[in-house]
């Protein structure tokens, strides 16, 4: 005879777990039971379950990552993490707790109505981190920059000869550093402070950027990423981006899944004769969907291929560049159809939306998931 079944509803927090037990067949979780969130005490509960029969877990993507899973892996034990997003809810429901939530999850893990997310090896997260890490410094150079050009200001320095942060105005900084600066001696304090930890950041952030164009170039990575640097505005730290975050391109049948991964779909509340639809979700991968915004920006200038995209296709199929040639052209028309007649803003996340399709029709043959975690 078959073992029964046992779903494991859990709820993780970083000090807790709360436990929702649930046997197949039973109307209700059989106990619901909170533990610290340590791995020795968690696999003790689960060898006392397992005399019981085949257990099932199941948990929110959330800040825990994955080991938890990694270790329920290990120990015989299947596990999913769940997209929580795309958990049901009702709506009449307004009281959550911890235990609740548990009994949640192992109810419709155990009707089949959760969405599992794809759990990255240890390798692939490990990269995707790295890069990740270089947009979080991005984001600190920019505080930096608004730090300084804010604190100038309020001393009356403004720089008017040309574009702030080009060649000639770190030079003007500087000299606003130096020991003849018109700043006094406080401000030479302050400003000096300031300037130095922009310089610090771009410091280390060009050393992740270095450290990134190694990763970019071995193996595993490179067939992905050179492929997706022959389009237009996908340059390298674009398509690491992509390339870590997404993996394997196949996983999605379509282009239209992979735009409501990447939260670039518009919501809909339709019913009958009416069609409403709104604002995009925003509901998948914000780091993809930034960099793809970013790039599809190239797409409001004329179609041309310049030395340094000629130097990125070299040596790539004819059929890949050509895909990419056709979507210089497909997307600029939309660029300058949409920004006509609505903000440029809103008509550069349509072409990004556009750009996706493309990507995923050439990422069609290329598996980076296995060659990753080899």
């Amino acid at each position: 005879m078959s073992r029964t079944i046992i779903y494991l509803g859990l709820d993780v927090h970083k000090d807790s777990i709360t436990i929702a037990v649930l046997p197949e067949g039973a109307p209700a979780p059989s106990r619901v039971e909170r533990l610290p969130n340590d791995l020795a005490k968690l696999r003790r509960f689960c060898e006392r379950l397992a005399a019981e029969g085949d257990l099932r877990a199941c948990y929110e993507a959330s800040g825990a990552g994955y080991v938890l899973h990694r270790a329920l892996r290990e120990w015989g034990y299947p596990c999913d993490v769940i997209a929580p997003s795309l958990i049901p809810t009702k709506p009449g429901q307004q009281r959550n707790h911890d235990k609740y939530d548990a009994a949640q999850l192992a109810r419709l893990y155990r009707a089949g109505e959760l969405t599992c997310i794809r759990i990255p090896s240890e390798a692939e997260e490990r990269v995707r981190d790295l890069v990740r890490c270089r947009e979080t410094l991005q984001r600190e150079v920019l505080k930096s920059r608004h730090y300084i050009l804010k604190f100038l200001a309020r001393r009356g320095f403004v720089y008017r000869e040309g574009t702030n942060w080009s060649t000639a105005h770190y030079n003007w900084l500087r000299r606003l550093a130096a020991a003849s600066s018109p700043l006094v001696a406080e401000d030479q304090i302050v400003f000096g402070e300031y300037l130095g930890l922009l310089e610090y950041k771009l410091s280390r952030r060009d050393e992740l950027d270095r450290r990134i164009g190694e990763l970019a170039l071995t193996p595993a990575l490179a067939p992905a990423v050179n492929r997706l640097q022959c389009f237009r505005g996908v340059q390298r730290h674009v398509a690491m981006v992509l390339t870590t975050e997404i993996g394997d391109w196949r996983r999605f049948s379509s282009p239209r899944q992979l735009m409501a991964y990447l939260g670039l779909v518009p919501k809909e509340r339709s019913s009958g004769d009416r069609e409403r639809r709104g604002s995009l979700t925003k509901a998948g991968n914000s780091h993809c969907r930034h960099v793809l915004v970013q790039a599809a920006w190239a797409y409001r200038f004329q179609p041309k291929v310049g030395l340094a995209l000629k130097a990125r296709q070299r040596g790539h199929s004819p059929v890949v560049i050509a895909h990419a040639w056709k979507a210089q052209h497909r997307l600029h028309t939309l660029y300058r159809r949409l920004a006509f007649r609505t903000k440029p803003q809103i008509a550069v996340v349509a072409v990004a939306r556009e750009l996706v399709g493309f990507l995923w029709a050439v990422m069609q043959d290329q598996d980076v998931t296995k060659s990753v975690a080899a």
